[in-house]
C-alpha cells in the first residue's frame, strides 16, 4: 500500500461490504481505528470513506457515525401504468412511505399549465418520501387540483396508496401521460432525506398522470437517489 493508499483502503472496505463481512446497517470503526487497522494516515482513511459514501456504500450520519448503507438497486419500469408498488412488489422489495407535509397553494405556472388549470388556481401539494426495504429511494411533491381532490393528503394517509385514493374519488384507472427525467447535483436537504452523500447526484422525474381520455389529474416532481434506481422506459407495457 505505497501508491494511492486511499484507493487501496477503499477497495478493501468495499470488498468487505460486497462479501458481507460488514453487513448493511453496521457501524464502521472510527477514523482513528481505521487508520490503525490499515496502518495509514487519517487523511487517506477519510478520503477512502468519503469516496465510498459518494458511491452509496456508506451513510455518514452526523453525531452518530458512518454506517454501511443497504443498497437496493431498483429496476423501475416507466410505462403506460407506472405504479411504485407494482414495480417493486414482484421483485420482493418492501415498499413503504411517509407524508412529510402538505399544503394548499396557488399553482405555480408550470403546474397550472400541466394540470390544465387557470393561472393561480389552488392545488394541493403533497410532499412524500418513499422507501424500499426501509432505505429512502425518493422524495417528491405531487400536485392535484384542490377543487377536485380537496382532501387528497388525508385520504392518502388513511388508504395507503394513490390508486386506492383515486378509486375513492371514482377514478378506476389512470395512465402515465408524460415523463421527463434529468440528472443534477443534490440540493438543500435532499442528501439528508435520501441518506446519501452530498456529492452524489440525483435523478429528477417530472410526470403527469391522466385519465383514460388524456385529462390530467396529477403532476409529480420526484427526486430519486441515482445510486439506487435505474429506469427502463417501455411505453407499450401495460401493468393494469
Amino acid at each position: 500500500m505505497t501508491r494511492a493508499l486511499w484507493r487501496e483502503i477503499r477497495a478493501l472496505i468495499e470488498q468487505d461490504i460486497v462479501d458481507g463481512v460488514i453487513e448493511p446497517g453496521a457501524k464502521l470503526p472510527t477514523e482513528p481505528e481505521l487508520a490503525q487497522l490499515y496502518a495509514a494516515g487519517r487523511h487517506s482513511v477519510r478520503r477512502a470513506v468519503t469516496d465510498l459514501a459518494k458511491a452509496g456504500y456508506l451513510s455518514v450520519e452526523q453525531g452518530r457515525g458512518t454506517f454501511v448503507q443497504a443498497r437496493p438497486m431498483i429496476d423501475y419500469t416507466i410505462g403506460r401504468r407506472t405504479r411504485l408498488r407494482r414495480n417493486l412488489d414482484p421483485k420482493g422489495i418492501e415498499v413503504s412511505g411517509e407524508t412529510l407535509g402538505y399544503a394548499r397553494i396557488p399553482a405555480p405556472p408550470r403546474v397550472a399549465r400541466l394540470l390544465a388549470l387557470e393561472p393561480g388556481a389552488e392545488v394541493v401539494d403533497t410532499h412524500r418520501r418513499s422507501m424500499a426495504d426501509d432505505v429512502p429511494v425518493n422524495i417528491g411533491h405531487i400536485y392535484h387540483d384542490a377543487a377536485r381532490f380537496p382532501d387528497y393528503p388525508e385520504r392518502r394517509l388513511a388508504m395507503g396508496s394513490t390508486t386506492a385514493v383515486y378509486r375513492s374519488y371514482g377514478i378506476g384507472d389512470y395512465l402515465r401521460g408524460e415523463t421527463r427525467i434529468h440528472a443534477r447535483a443534490a440540493r438543500g436537504d435532499e442528501p439528508r432525506r435520501l441518506h446519501q452523500h452530498p456529492d452524489m447526484p440525483v435523478l429528477v422525474v417530472r410526470a403527469v398522470d391522466t385519465l383514460l381520455d388524456g385529462s390530467p389529474i396529477a403532476h409529480s416532481e420526484v427526486i430519486w437517489s441515482a445510486a439506487r434506481v435505474k429506469f427502463s422506459i417501455n411505453p407499450d407495457e401495460d401493468d393494469g
